[in-house]
């Protein structure tokens, strides 16, 4: 063998390989004027509106199996990732999305997880106030890490021609995506996930995935609840395929009627498409109960503007009811099929069917007035920190129904979506939480938040993104508009909303109608924290108080 010429190669492909990653080292990054992390008005950039949860099967049998790891259409992105972590942003790598970056004295991290519980930066606990110098929207430059992550993937063939979904379960609190080195979007919102349309930024082979982090944010004023702060990708990322033509959300409500014997199901489901040249479509709708079909209909589509809506009633004679005690559900499958009955996809979630009122000063369940003996819970494992796996909502869940608990506010912030699976078919009543809480800024009406007009659009995302997420539910009786926030407009304008969007729930908010510039009602129910005996007696001896009153919080061990 001539090694001379081997030795010139090696030497060649070294000189390269050095120049390959060293050319950012020098390139100067240029910065938005304003920072989209210390802009209240900026926090969703290219992400998908809201929508109840659902993956794509291929047809109705694997919909009704609900194995999303075995469907064709999802792929996890769970697992080891490269990561990077710098204390400040002004040392964080600027071209790492590029994919000749050198990455390769990186070091590696699990997603999900909290990157303090992986031995980077600390843990901090806070009761009232903020773990920085408060000034919003604005957050110190000297600190607030930034965690750079990157990875790659493959999408199989069967997914040539597919619209293509990149979701992320939670990440706090603020983060970036590119894929392909091409910027995606943007996102805030620490407890919701966020999805973006890939498909435009894809090519054939390997792809690459970069995520870039902070731990602090304008958003994070919003997220001042009284625990432990941590940052990361706190939760799932998967892909997920779509037809062209698509469901892109639906609201199931499963209802009572005739002296609440029997059941009714208003469904309404939303179509969009990516391919206008097609307009015409079927949608099929049908319950089932255990494997049994009890239900099945289907209606034509017609696109205009690419997208569609379309409404189904159903009536079911003496219908099994669900309430915390007998937790009874049905499962829902939406068939979309083309307009020669090939099925596109089917998308499925469990329903239940009950009734939630308020009359004669309290509230109601299927007619039935209900005592909530209820507790608050955190995300927060000793050991995983905000990353909450399937066994330890399932030991929680059991703990609370053996000590005859039967409802759950999730303290201060939407909770995972398998939390929600849980409790429907466990059988919980839930508060469900907007991730709202700017207790560090004051109650003070002309010094809240809750009442600044460059902060309403932020409260009202963080309301819709929670309602659209969890609002085919049966075990979320009530909507909360957060905790400890101050009140003003933007909280009557959230409560506007959600009672517009959700005509068969109650919204309630501790803070409502207290220290405040506005004077209209905005809380069904009255739910104050550590009330003493006598206040409490004094309300219901009142008869001017027609609204019920559930203390939301009264002892805690934080």
């Amino acid at each position: 063998m001539n090694k001379l010429p081997y030795f010139l190669l090696m030497t060649v492909f070294l000189l390269s390989s050095c120049k390959r990653y060293s050319k950012y080292e020098n390139i100067a990054f240029t910065e938005k004027e304003v920072r989209d992390w210390e802009n209240p008005e900026m926090f969703n950039q290219n992400k998908e509106a809201p929508h109840a949860t659902m993956i794509s099967f291929a047809d109705e049998k694997t919909a009704l199996e609900g194995d999303k790891l075995n469907s064709p259409n999802y792929i996890s992105l769970d697992g080891i990732w490269k990561f990077h972590y710098a204390d400040s942003p002004d040392k964080r790598p600027f071209w790492f999305f590029k994919d000749d970056y050198d990455i390769r004295d990186w070091d590696n991290i699990e997603v999900p997880s909290n990157w303090q519980m992986k031995g980077y930066d600390v843990p901090i606990y806070v009761n009232i106030g903020y773990a920085f110098k408060k000034n919003p929207p604005y957050i110190p430059h000297e600190w607030n890490p930034v965690g750079s992550y990157k990875r790659t993937f493959t999408l199989p063939l069967g997914w040539k021609g597919k619209e293509v979904f990149l979701n992320f379960g939670a990440v706090s609190s603020a983060f970036y995506v590119w894929v392909n080195e091409q910027l995606v979007g943007y996102s805030q919102d620490s407890k919701v996930p966020a999805e973006f349309n890939i498909t435009r930024y894809l090519k054939k082979g390997n792809n690459s995935l970069a995520v870039e982090v902070y731990r602090w944010s304008d958003g994070s004023y919003l997220e001042d609840q009284d625990f432990w702060r941590l940052s990361g990708i706190q939760q799932t990322v998967f892909l997920n395929a779509r037809p062209k033509t698509y469901i892109s959300d639906f609201f199931a409500v499963g209802d009572l009627e005739n002296n609440y014997k029997d059941g009714v199901l208003k469904l309404d489901v939303s179509i969009k498409t990516a391919s206008p040249d097609v307009n015409d479509f079927i949608i099929e709708a049908a319950l089932f109960e255990d494997n049994e079909k009890i239900y099945a209909e289907t209606k034509d589509v017609k696109l205009a503007d690419n997208k569609a809506s379309v409404n189904f009633t159903k009536q079911f004679p003496g219908i099994k009811k669900w309430t915390s005690e007998t937790p009874d559900l049905y499962t829902l499958v939406l068939n979309l099929k083309d307009n020669f009955g090939n099925n596109l996809e089917s998308v499925t979630a469990k329903t239940g069917f009950r009734k939630v009122e308020i009359f004669n000063s309290q509230l109601h369940v299927n007619g039935v007035a209900i005592l909530l003996k209820g507790t608050n819970i955190h995300e927060h494992n000793d050991i995983t920190g905000h990353v909450i796996d399937e066994a330890t909502i399932l030991r929680d869940i059991r703990v609370m129904k053996s000590n005859n608990l039967n409802a759950v506010r999730t303290s201060h912030y939407p909770n995972r979506e398998l939390w929600y699976e849980m409790c429907d078919k466990y059988g919980l009543y839930l508060v469900d939480e907007a991730n709202i809480e700017s207790h560090g800024i004051g109650y003070d009406k002309d010094v809240t938040i809750a009442d600044k007009k460059e902060w309403a659009a932020a409260h009202l995302g963080r309301m819709q993104r929670m309602v659209e997420r969890d609002k085919n539910h049966p075990s979320v009786i009530i909507w909360s508009l957060g905790n400890e926030a101050g009140d003003g407009h933007n909280f009557l304008n959230n409560y506007k909303w959600a009672k517009a969007r959700d005509l068969t729930r109650p919204v309630q908010y501790e803070r409502a109608e207290k220290s405040t510039n506005t004077d209209e009602r905005h809380t069904d129910i009255v739910c104050p924290m550590y009330a003493r005996i006598p206040d409490i007696e004094a309300y219901a001896k009142d008869p001017k108080n027609d609204r019920p009153l559930i203390l939301c919080e009264y002892a805690h061990s934080m």
